[in-house]
């Protein structure tokens, strides 16, 4: 029998097999194109386009102890204040409600007597908040009696399941987060749980069974394949409803999810397979956040944050850490508040990367601009802009991000590592050097470098730091001159939390270089500048 189950290599064919069985009603979309980023950009748009973030988003998220209170959510704010490092967004976990597993969507006036009062103070400091939730709920939520008759038959997490195939389920569970939650300032959501169990993996069976039956009249195993999908829709709409922006995090998801601004996550920690998870949910129009925790040594949480800070979203997830790991990456001593010595020292290093995220975010937002409007990942493997190289068709520990910027985030005790680059010429983003494309390197980073490198012939703009971004930041701009540009480069200028410029309310800027200057000129309704060209730095240091 193992060997009738075994894994089998199969001979490459022509064809495709598609296998589907005991569906109704299946169809079959196939996306073609002369290549993959083709292919994948029609997918993409035929979704709706890509997700568009606020411009916020693109800033360091930051998830606090899961057991809290407002006290120490507000002091951990203060601290990052104090100490320059450049958090946008605090998340808060379970403890928030009154009861979490399955969810009341309650505040806990136990750690959290005054919610609106602290979400206001921490906006006022330019902190956005994100709360933790999942779907099943509890017996004593006030949603419950709302959905007793708009849920399956079974329990998930021993609470009611919402049938959100039904628009008026998901009106009555986005009705009360908007006006319970939304209204007071919450920024978005962190969607757990709507993934599947499976007993195949020995694990326990904690979300409901695939022969549950919904009002809508799908059943279990339809339902969990749109569980997520479907969460984040009636999330989404609260917020497109009231025209602002979110940034989400959600368990599951599905296709045809590209529009929604999500990220996903999981509770893997293995870091290699977070590099390849950038890399390639690029191929399903999905987004992956690889979070960073406790790490076995400041080494490796410095790698990880290095991966962190080239993704979709740069976040650390301490819901079980007292201080940040940085201060001290063990998880045992940093409940017992025996931080390093070297704290502050590990403190500075952290903040470099940090910065460099937030000095990138205008080149991102331009970078998501052009996928929510022609379809291409902003985060990609090489194999889509290098389809004829060879040397590219199975690597994943290396990307590209927009246009211009490789990624090769370096993993384990080495500080080097070998690093394909592809035709052209490429520069060092650390040291300027410059290398030749269709070859292979043996490249260091330090432990506060980024892995990064820029093509040549590229105008990069990067934004001078700031701590945060707020609905009024304007951003003063460096750009760097890699080579000899002689077309422009854009950003795309609107203003940054609403969806107004899908009505025209968005100004493309155009960035050209001539004789050693860097004119900047607009087209387009948007009245406020957002951007303010501040110097160009010529970087010429040959290898």
């Amino acid at each position: 029998m193992d060997e009738l189950y075994a894994s089998q290599e199969q001979v490459s064919q022509d064809n495709v097999l598609v296998d589907v069985p005991g569906a109704k009603g299946v169809e079959v979309y196939f996306f073609a194109g002369p290549h993959m980023n083709q292919a994948v950009q029609r997918y993409n748009l035929y979704s709706g386009g890509g997700a568009m973030p606020p411009v916020w988003g693109l800033g360091v998220k930051y998830r606090v102890k899961a057991d809290f209170d407002q006290d120490q959510v507000q002091e951990m704010a203060g601290y990052f204040r104090e100490n320059d490092i450049p958090i946008n967004v605090i998340g808060l976990e379970p403890k928030w409600q009154t009861n979490a597993y399955p969810c009341s969507f309650v505040w806990n006036g136990d750690l959290f007597p005054e919610p609106l009062s602290m979400v206001q103070n921490l906006k006022d400091d330019g902190f956005y908040i994100n709360l933790w939730e999942h779907a099943f709920v509890s017996g004593n939520s006030p949603l419950y009696d709302l959905l007793r008759d708009r849920s399956g038959d079974y329990l998930g997490f021993n609470g009611l399941v919402p049938d959100f195939a039904d628009a008026s389920t998901r009106e009555v569970f986005a009705g009360y987060h908007q006006d319970e939650l939304v209204e007071m300032g919450v920024s978005g959501f962190k969607m757990d749980e709507c993934d599947n169990s499976d007993l195949r993996f020995g694990q326990a069976r904690w979300s409901f069974p695939e022969l549950s039956q919904f009002p809508s009249g799908i059943d279990g195993e339809q339902m969990h394949q749109l569980f997520g999908l479907l969460y984040q829709k009636t999330i989404y709409d609260i917020y497109k409803r009231l025209n602002k922006r979110t940034y989400l995090d959600v368990r599951s998801s599905n296709a045809f999810a590209s529009p929604y601004p999500a990220v996903l996550y999981s509770d893997t920690y293995d870091h290699k397979e977070y590099i390849e998870l950038i890399c390639n949910s690029a191929f399903s129009g999905l987004l992956w956040s690889p979070e960073v925790r406790e790490s076995s040594s400041f080494r490796e949480l410095a790698r990880r944050s290095q991966t962190a800070i080239l993704s979709a979203q740069t976040l650390y997830n301490s819901w079980y850490l007292e201080y940040p790991a940085w201060l001290q990456y063990d998880k045992e001593k940093n409940n017992r508040g025996e931080l390093l010595p070297e704290g502050k020292e590990n403190e500075g290093v952290i903040r470099e990367l940090l910065n460099f995220r937030m000095r990138l975010i205008p080149y991102l937002y331009n970078a998501f601009y052009q996928y929510q409007s022609t379809g291409k990942p902003v985060f990609r493997p090489l194999v889509m802009d290098y389809p004829q190289d060879e040397n590219v068709f199975e690597m994943a520990d290396e990307y590209m991000i927009g246009e211009s910027l490789l990624a090769a985030p370096i993993t384990g005790d080495d500080d080097t590592r070998k690093i394909y680059l592809p035709e052209g010429v490429w520069y060092d983003y650390n040291t300027n050097e410059k290398y030749e494309g269709g070859k292979t390197y043996e490249i260091a980073f330090a432990l506060n470098e980024v892995p990064v490198f820029v093509k040549e012939n590229t105008i990069l703009p990067l934004a001078a730091p700031l701590e945060y971004v707020g609905e009024d930041t304007i951003f003063e701009i460096t750009c760097n001159i890699y080579g000899n540009p002689s077309g422009p480069f854009y950003l795309f200028e609107d203003d940054g939390v609403t969806f107004d410029y899908q009505a025209g309310a968005f100004n493309h800027i155009k960035l050209m270089y001539k004789n050693g200057k860097v004119k900047m000129s607009r087209e387009g309704n948007f009245k406020k500048k957002k951007y303010i060209l501040n110097k160009i730095v010529k970087k010429t240091t040959e290898s």
